[in-house]
């Protein structure tokens, strides 16, 4: 496999930014093609459509979709199967469900000429669970064809986990953990799903919502077997940031300004001072790449608190939605064509994050 195309399958709120990013940094990669594939020729995406094409990412288009796009005064580079047949990794960014329809329908077919394939949080049972930073060692050449890189608020869970309990002692460090996850409604680019008042998830099973789930099907890839994880969630009528309450108990005790040290020099780790979401989600905005904030997690630093004879390990933090996504996708196709150095190449999307916002 002498090319090294990446491939997107879908324009959202991961697949643009991701395609943005990828066309950005490909050379400092050492990716050649950028190409994406979009399905509906829409007058409201144009715009996009044209701003990818501008930046250098080539379109696929199904072969009954041509001539919608070329009424858009759009022209496909590429049909579906060529982009597919030619692409060195797949990168999965289609709603919930579509994926692993298209992995069972469409990608088992392009396994000869494919490194691998990727797909989001959504899409439980794709392949191996994977967040940059916290599993890369669980990562086997030559087997994991199948990456499904976890939820943002599962990165952000998994990092919390890691640096308060992990890094403090170890696996046998953690006690149990409980995260209450307040997710914002529809993303800003969505006009559907709002939701018009706080509204409560229901608990699904042994780990109430699916992000502990996801965490413990993380963390199970290195051979941890975290059952004392709990996640609830909600959704609440802002479309700004996740926002992550948790409750960490550890066996050795700790202090307040440890913790908070290890959050420092965490490099996926941002602190802030500020205490509303809007003030973070400002700041990504205005410094990060299309609005977004590669970091896995924002903590707030003045609701970080130990109690219990410094057994337990209290705060609040914001997720960077998307953000920590894009990270992990990059990550996964970097390794896909390179385990031995895909750490170093992907230090390019250091200038993406931030110690502090």
């Amino acid at each position: 496999m002498s090319a090294r195309n990446i491939h997107v399958v879908g324009t959202g709120t991961i697949g643009e930014p991701l395609i943005g990013l990828l066309t950005t940094l490909k050379d400092e990669l050492s990716f050649d093609r950028i190409s994406f594939h979009k399905r509906t020729p829409l007058l409201t995406d144009r715009s996009k459509v044209v701003n990818l094409l501008k930046r250098g990412a080539y379109l696929a288009v199904d072969a009954d979709a041509h001539q919608g796009f070329a009424e858009l005064g759009i022209k496909a580079q590429l049909e579906t199967h060529e982009a597919l047949e030619q692409a060195s990794v797949v990168i999965d960014c289609t709603p919930s469900n579509v994926g692993l329809a298209n992995k069972t329908q469409l990608y088992k077919k392009y396994m000869k000429n494919t490194a691998g394939f990727i797909a989001q949080g959504s899409e439980f049972g794709f392949g191996k669970m994977y967040a940059r930073g916290i599993n890369d060692a669980a990562l086997i050449p030559g087997e994991d064809h199948f990456i499904q890189v976890v939820s943002c608020n599962t990165h952000n869970l998994a990092l919390l986990v890691d640096v308060i309990a992990l890094q403090g002692g170890g696996p046998e460090n953690l006690d149990a953990a409980r995260f209450l996850c307040i997710r914002r409604s529809n993303d800003i680019s969505q006009d559907g799903s709002f939701v018009p008042a706080p509204q409560v998830g229901t608990h699904q099973d042994e780990f109430g919502s699916h992000h502990a789930r996801d965490a413990y099907h993380l963390f199970k890839t290195l051979g941890y077997d975290f059952t004392n994880l709990f996640s609830s969630a909600m959704k609440v009528n802002s479309q700004y940031m996740h926002t992550i309450w948790f409750s960490i108990l550890v066996e050795e005790p700790t202090t307040r300004e440890e913790v908070l040290q290890r959050f420092m020099e965490c490099d996926r780790a941002a602190i802030t001072y500020k205490m509303s979401a809007n003030a973070v989600f400002s700041f990504g905005r205005d410094y990060g790449h299309y609005g977004r904030l590669l970091n896995e997690t924002v903590l707030v630093a003045p609701s970080l608190a130990v109690r219990r004879n410094g057994r337990e390990i209290v705060g609040f933090c914001f997720t960077p939605q998307d953000g920590n996504s894009l990270l992990s996708s990059i990550s996964a196709a970097a390794w896909l064509l390179g385990p031995d150095d895909y750490d170093k190449r992907v230090q390019c999307l250091r200038e993406y994050f931030f110690d502090e916002v």
